[in-house]
């Protein structure tokens, strides 16, 4: 089965390429931005050495519903969704921070908390708390965007706006407009039976200095999910969730003595495990769209991708 590991496109007045973890980005005359989204899969930092078949259609899907979904209540980049596995938008400057809220004291906030911090980005956890509770209230816990190959890195809104990271004016439009965000999908995820337990939002400005979603959304990659029905007995009874999110990979990884740090092996991916990595994001699709996932014709994937895009930029 075809998968897309790497692009090498040369589009109409094509100025550069960006090669991130999982998407390529491909900036088109300074003023637009092809998105490809990749079959890569990335966890802690590290892109594994196996593709996963539909990933990258299942994100760039996922987070253009979402952005449409969204978009009445903070803007986007977005314009249009010319293949499955692109998305086309306006040029932005990112902001060089992630916007990371959590409902749940779990993943990384939970691996901090078991070694016993209190302190998240400067926000205070209580105590008494045990993996997947729900916080009294949403709580935002930024990290500072790394580049390719290095690690992101929390940081406090204090020291965001201390050394001049984002403006305060700018941080606050940030945190209102990732609350706001984080609500409206809490909302969508109940409507399908699931809870958002956490996520990530980027934002960047346009030439016109407009702050701007970019990126991708509410996505098994930037989000975690649990299923409604049997959280509560789960908790419990000190069981674990059933969640949707990459976190199964990343617990995959633990077990087998993988973290991204130095030294590490990643363990051999069999086909048995890239099958059920992909069998487990066409789930994540399916139930938080509320719609079957149509699988894409990989047979000339890239050839699909350049025409599609060739097209789009012709008639733009």
């Amino acid at each position: 089965m075809n998968t897309i590991n790497h692009t090498n496109f040369n589009f109409p007045n094509q100025k550069s390429v960006y090669r991130g973890k999982v998407r390529e980005v491909y900036n088109i005359n300074d003023d637009l931005l092809v998105m490809v989204a990749t079959d890569r899969l990335s966890a802690f930092d590290v892109v594994l050495p196996k593709q996963i078949p539909f990933k990258g259609q299942i994100l760039n899907q996922i987070a253009t519903k979402m952005m449409e979904a969204t978009a009445d209540i903070v803007p986007n980049w977005i314009i249009a969704m010319p293949d499955p596995n692109v998305a086309v938008g306006h040029l932005c400057t990112p902001f060089k921070v992630e916007m990371v809220i959590r409902s749940y004291l779990s993943g990384h906030a939970w691996r901090e908390y078991k070694i016993g911090k209190r302190v998240l980005c400067g926000v205070a956890m209580p105590d008494g708390m045990k993996e997947n509770d729900k916080f009294p209230q949403p709580i935002i816990t930024p990290a500072t965007k790394a580049e390719m190959g290095d690690h992101d890195e929390d940081i406090s809104r204090e020291d965001i706006i201390v050394k001049n990271i984002v403006s305060e004016a700018d941080y606050i439009i940030l945190e209102n407009y990732t609350q706001a965000l984080f609500k409206r999908g809490t909302e969508i995820a109940a409507s399908r039976g699931l809870i958002l337990v956490d996520t990530k939002y980027e934002f960047g400005k346009t030439r016109d200095g407009k702050i701007v979603l970019i990126d991708e959304i509410h996505t098994p990659d930037s989000s975690r999910y649990f299923y409604v029905d049997g959280y509560q007995d789960r908790q419990d009874k000190d069981k674990a969730q059933k969640q949707l999110s990459k976190e199964f990979v990343r617990q995959w990884l633990i077990s087998n003595n993988f973290q991204g740090k130095e030294g590490e092996q990643v363990p051999v991916m069999t086909n048995d495990k890239v099958t059920e990595i992909s069998d487990r994001y066409i789930e994540l699709y399916e139930n938080i769209t509320g719609e079957k996932f149509i699988k894409s014709d990989t047979s000339t994937i890239l050839q699909r991708i350049e025409k599609n895009v060739n097209d789009f930029l012709n008639t733009y």
